[in-house]
Protein backbone atom coordinates (compact mmCIF):
# COMPACT_ATOMS: atom_id res chain seq x y z
CA UNK A 1 0.00 0.00 0.00
CA UNK A 2 1.42 3.62 -0.94
CA UNK A 3 1.93 6.30 1.49
CA UNK A 4 -0.66 8.71 2.58
CA UNK A 5 -0.12 12.07 3.50
CA UNK A 6 -2.56 13.14 6.40
CA UNK A 7 -3.38 16.10 7.65
CA UNK A 8 -5.81 17.35 10.45
CA UNK A 9 -7.61 20.47 8.72
CA UNK A 10 -7.27 22.63 12.06
CA UNK A 11 -3.39 22.57 12.02
CA UNK A 12 -3.08 23.49 8.70
CA UNK A 13 -2.57 21.29 5.68
CA UNK A 14 1.11 22.23 5.19
CA UNK A 15 0.88 22.45 1.53
CA UNK A 16 0.83 25.38 -1.20
CA UNK A 17 -2.81 25.48 -1.84
CA UNK A 18 -5.61 24.00 0.43
CA UNK A 19 -6.47 20.69 -1.55
CA UNK A 20 -9.86 20.55 -0.03
CA UNK A 21 -11.83 21.79 -3.09
CA UNK A 22 -9.36 19.84 -5.22
CA UNK A 23 -10.55 16.73 -3.44
CA UNK A 24 -14.44 17.23 -3.22
CA UNK A 25 -14.50 17.86 -6.84
CA UNK A 26 -15.84 18.04 -9.29
CA UNK A 27 -19.30 19.97 -8.13
CA UNK A 28 -21.74 21.45 -10.03
CA UNK A 29 -22.24 25.01 -10.10
CA UNK A 30 -24.97 26.65 -7.86
CA UNK A 31 -25.83 29.36 -10.61
CA UNK A 32 -28.83 31.31 -8.09
CA UNK A 33 -31.15 33.51 -9.50
CA UNK A 34 -32.92 35.74 -6.96
CA UNK A 35 -34.74 38.73 -6.53
CA UNK A 36 -34.97 41.35 -3.85
CA UNK A 37 -37.52 42.98 -1.96
CA UNK A 38 -37.11 46.09 -3.76
CA UNK A 39 -37.19 44.37 -7.18
CA UNK A 40 -33.54 44.21 -8.05
CA UNK A 41 -32.41 40.99 -9.80
CA UNK A 42 -29.51 38.80 -8.66
CA UNK A 43 -27.34 36.24 -10.51
CA UNK A 44 -24.64 34.38 -8.85
CA UNK A 45 -22.50 31.22 -8.75
CA UNK A 46 -22.07 28.98 -5.49
CA UNK A 47 -19.37 26.10 -5.80
CA UNK A 48 -21.04 24.62 -2.87
CA UNK A 49 -24.25 23.12 -4.16
CA UNK A 50 -26.34 19.69 -4.32
CA UNK A 51 -29.27 17.66 -4.92
CA UNK A 52 -30.77 16.22 -1.54
CA UNK A 53 -33.92 13.96 -2.07
CA UNK A 54 -36.06 13.35 -4.57
CA UNK A 55 -39.82 13.14 -3.23
CA UNK A 56 -39.94 15.94 -3.47
CA UNK A 57 -36.79 17.01 -5.42
CA UNK A 58 -34.86 19.12 -2.55
CA UNK A 59 -31.45 21.36 -3.59
CA UNK A 60 -29.76 23.47 -1.70
CA UNK A 61 -26.09 25.85 -1.85
CA UNK A 62 -24.11 27.43 0.81
CA UNK A 63 -23.01 30.72 0.90
CA UNK A 64 -19.70 31.63 2.43
CA UNK A 65 -20.63 34.85 3.74
CA UNK A 66 -23.80 36.61 4.36
CA UNK A 67 -23.93 37.85 0.55
CA UNK A 68 -26.98 39.07 -1.26
CA UNK A 69 -28.63 35.88 -2.27
CA UNK A 70 -29.28 34.48 1.04
CA UNK A 71 -30.73 38.21 1.91
CA UNK A 72 -33.05 37.89 -0.69
CA UNK A 73 -33.89 34.68 -0.44
CA UNK A 74 -34.75 34.94 3.46
CA UNK A 75 -36.68 38.28 2.11
CA UNK A 76 -38.84 36.43 -0.16
CA UNK A 77 -39.05 32.67 0.00
CA UNK A 78 -37.83 31.52 -3.64
CA UNK A 79 -34.66 31.27 -5.81
CA UNK A 80 -34.14 29.08 -8.73
CA UNK A 81 -31.04 27.33 -10.06
CA UNK A 82 -29.80 27.63 -13.37
CA UNK A 83 -27.95 25.23 -15.32
CA UNK A 84 -24.54 26.36 -16.34
CA UNK A 85 -23.79 25.19 -19.80
CA UNK A 86 -19.81 25.42 -21.21
CA UNK A 87 -21.40 28.12 -23.94
CA UNK A 88 -22.56 29.92 -20.47
CA UNK A 89 -18.94 29.86 -18.61
CA UNK A 90 -17.83 33.61 -19.66
CA UNK A 91 -21.00 34.73 -18.49
CA UNK A 92 -21.16 32.68 -15.30
CA UNK A 93 -18.00 34.10 -14.46
CA UNK A 94 -18.99 37.77 -14.76
CA UNK A 95 -21.97 37.04 -12.45
CA UNK A 96 -19.28 36.37 -9.69
CA UNK A 97 -18.18 39.91 -9.69
CA UNK A 98 -18.44 41.37 -6.22
CA UNK A 99 -21.08 44.36 -7.18
CA UNK A 100 -22.95 46.24 -5.04
CA UNK A 101 -26.79 44.81 -4.51
CA UNK A 102 -28.24 47.44 -6.57
CA UNK A 103 -26.59 45.82 -9.47
CA UNK A 104 -28.47 43.41 -12.15
CA UNK A 105 -26.24 40.77 -12.83
CA UNK A 106 -28.47 39.41 -15.80
CA UNK A 107 -27.85 42.47 -17.30
CA UNK A 108 -24.18 43.06 -16.02
CA UNK A 109 -24.05 39.44 -17.88
CA UNK A 110 -25.79 40.16 -20.98
CA UNK A 111 -28.57 37.77 -20.14
CA UNK A 112 -32.25 36.86 -20.78
CA UNK A 113 -34.04 37.28 -17.64
CA UNK A 114 -36.89 34.62 -18.33
CA UNK A 115 -40.37 34.87 -16.41
CA UNK A 116 -40.80 32.14 -13.85
CA UNK A 117 -43.64 29.88 -13.87
CA UNK A 118 -44.51 29.29 -9.89
CA UNK A 119 -42.20 31.79 -8.86
CA UNK A 120 -41.77 35.06 -8.85
CA UNK A 121 -37.44 35.14 -9.99
CA UNK A 122 -36.39 34.51 -13.49
CA UNK A 123 -34.36 32.26 -14.59
CA UNK A 124 -31.60 32.30 -17.37
CA UNK A 125 -33.15 32.21 -20.67
CA UNK A 126 -29.82 31.12 -22.44
CA UNK A 127 -29.33 28.01 -19.56
CA UNK A 128 -30.21 24.48 -21.01
CA UNK A 129 -32.16 23.69 -17.07
CA UNK A 130 -33.86 25.59 -15.02
CA UNK A 131 -35.27 24.95 -11.22
CA UNK A 132 -37.86 26.61 -9.29
CA UNK A 133 -37.54 26.33 -5.46
CA UNK A 134 -39.14 27.37 -2.71
CA UNK A 135 -37.40 28.20 0.32
CA UNK A 136 -37.17 25.28 2.69
CA UNK A 137 -34.43 26.33 5.62
CA UNK A 138 -31.43 28.47 5.83
CA UNK A 139 -28.93 27.16 8.09
CA UNK A 140 -26.24 29.20 9.67
CA UNK A 141 -23.15 26.20 10.14
CA UNK A 142 -21.79 25.35 13.44
CA UNK A 143 -18.25 23.91 14.36
CA UNK A 144 -17.81 21.10 16.18
CA UNK A 145 -17.78 23.09 19.22
CA UNK A 146 -20.88 25.23 18.59
CA UNK A 147 -19.56 28.32 17.29
CA UNK A 148 -20.99 29.78 14.49
CA UNK A 149 -19.72 29.90 10.86
CA UNK A 150 -19.86 32.88 8.25
CA UNK A 151 -21.63 30.12 6.19
CA UNK A 152 -24.86 30.10 5.21
CA UNK A 153 -27.14 27.22 3.41
CA UNK A 154 -30.14 27.46 1.49
CA UNK A 155 -32.56 24.67 1.35
CA UNK A 156 -35.42 24.64 -1.41
CA UNK A 157 -38.15 22.48 -2.35
CA UNK A 158 -38.22 22.71 -6.77
CA UNK A 159 -41.51 23.68 -7.60
CA UNK A 160 -41.03 24.15 -11.48
CA UNK A 161 -38.94 22.91 -13.92
CA UNK A 162 -37.75 24.45 -17.27
CA UNK A 163 -36.20 22.40 -19.86
CA UNK A 164 -34.87 23.80 -23.76
CA UNK A 165 -36.64 21.19 -25.49
CA UNK A 166 -33.32 21.10 -27.96
CA UNK A 167 -31.73 18.87 -24.94
CA UNK A 168 -34.52 16.63 -24.51
CA UNK A 169 -33.46 13.23 -26.43
CA UNK A 170 -36.26 10.65 -26.61
CA UNK A 171 -37.73 12.20 -23.37
CA UNK A 172 -34.43 12.20 -21.48
CA UNK A 173 -32.69 15.12 -20.37
CA UNK A 174 -29.20 14.69 -22.61
CA UNK A 175 -26.53 15.80 -19.80
CA UNK A 176 -23.94 15.17 -22.66
CA UNK A 177 -25.57 17.84 -25.04
CA UNK A 178 -26.00 20.33 -22.13
CA UNK A 179 -22.18 20.17 -21.16
CA UNK A 180 -22.62 21.43 -17.78
CA UNK A 181 -19.66 23.34 -15.95
CA UNK A 182 -18.34 22.21 -12.75
CA UNK A 183 -15.54 23.50 -10.06
CA UNK A 184 -12.98 20.83 -10.16
CA UNK A 185 -10.50 22.27 -7.59
CA UNK A 186 -8.72 25.33 -6.94
CA UNK A 187 -9.68 28.61 -7.28
CA UNK A 188 -9.61 28.96 -11.33
CA UNK A 189 -10.03 25.19 -12.49
CA UNK A 190 -13.22 24.02 -13.51
CA UNK A 191 -14.40 20.58 -15.66
CA UNK A 192 -16.94 19.95 -18.24
CA UNK A 193 -18.64 16.50 -18.66
CA UNK A 194 -15.93 14.08 -20.31
CA UNK A 195 -16.65 10.27 -20.83
CA UNK A 196 -19.66 8.82 -19.86
CA UNK A 197 -20.50 5.31 -18.68
CA UNK A 198 -23.23 3.24 -17.51
CA UNK A 199 -23.67 0.85 -14.13
CA UNK A 200 -27.13 -0.95 -13.38
CA UNK A 201 -27.42 -1.51 -8.91
CA UNK A 202 -27.62 -4.99 -7.93
CA UNK A 203 -31.16 -5.93 -7.38
CA UNK A 204 -29.07 -7.90 -4.16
Amino acid sequence: MSNTYFYDPAQGHGLPHDPFKAIVAPRVIGWISSRASNGVLNLAPYSFFGAFATFPPIIGFCSEGRKNSISNIEETGEFVWNLTSKALAPQMNRTSAPVAADVDEFALAGLTAAPGRSVAVPHVAESPAALECKLLQIVRLKTLDGTPMDNWLALGQVVGVHIREEFLKDGIFDTRAAQPVMRAGYRADYAQIGEMFQMVRPSA
